[in-house]
C-alpha cells in the first residue's frame, strides 16, 4: 500500500495531497529513511511523522485502503511510549508559555494609551 494513502487513512492528514506534500518535504521517515509518497508500507514498519499536531513515532499494525472513523484509524498503528511522552511535554510547554505571559493582542484602553504617551514623551 502507498505511504500517502496509508497516512490519509490513518488520519494523520486531512487529504492525500497534504500527505504527499509532507513526504516531499521529508517530514515522513520510514525505518529511518526519508520516504517518498509511493513507498510501500508494510505491517511492522516504523514511521516518524512530523505534523502540526506534533511528532509521532508509530509502528504500522494494520493496512486500510479506505478512510474510516477515528477509532478504526487508530487501530492501524501503535504509537511508542517515548513519542507520547514527548508530545504531552510539548503541549504542556506551550500551555506554560501562554500562562507565563505571552503577548496579548488586545487594543489598549484610553488609560493605557495615556500611560504609553507619557512614557514616549520622556
Amino acid at each position: 500500500m502507498r505511504l500517502d494513502k496509508w497516512l490519509w487513512a490513518a488520519r494523520f492528514f486531512k487529504t492525500r495531497a497534504l500527505a504527499t506534500k509532507a513526504c516531499d518535504l521529508n517530514r515522513i521517515h520510514s525505518n529511518e529513511i526519508a520516504a517518498k509518497p509511493a513507498r510501500e508500507v508494510r505491517v511492522g514498519d516504523t514511521l516518524r511523522i512530523k505534523t502540526e499536531a506534533g511528532d509521532f513515532t508509530v509502528e504500522v499494525i494494520g493496512l486500510s485502503e479506505l478512510r474510516g472513523p477515528a477509532t478504526e484509524a487508530q487501530a492501524l498503528y501503535k504509537e511508542s511510549e517515548a513519542s507520547q511522552a514527548a508530545r504531552l511535554k510539548a503541549i504542556e510547554d506551550r500551555r506554560a508559555m501562554l500562562q507565563f505571559g505571552g503577548a496579548t493582542e488586545v487594543k489598549p484602553s484610553k488609560k493605557d494609551r495615556r500611560v504609553l504617551d507619557r512614557f514616549r514623551r520622556r
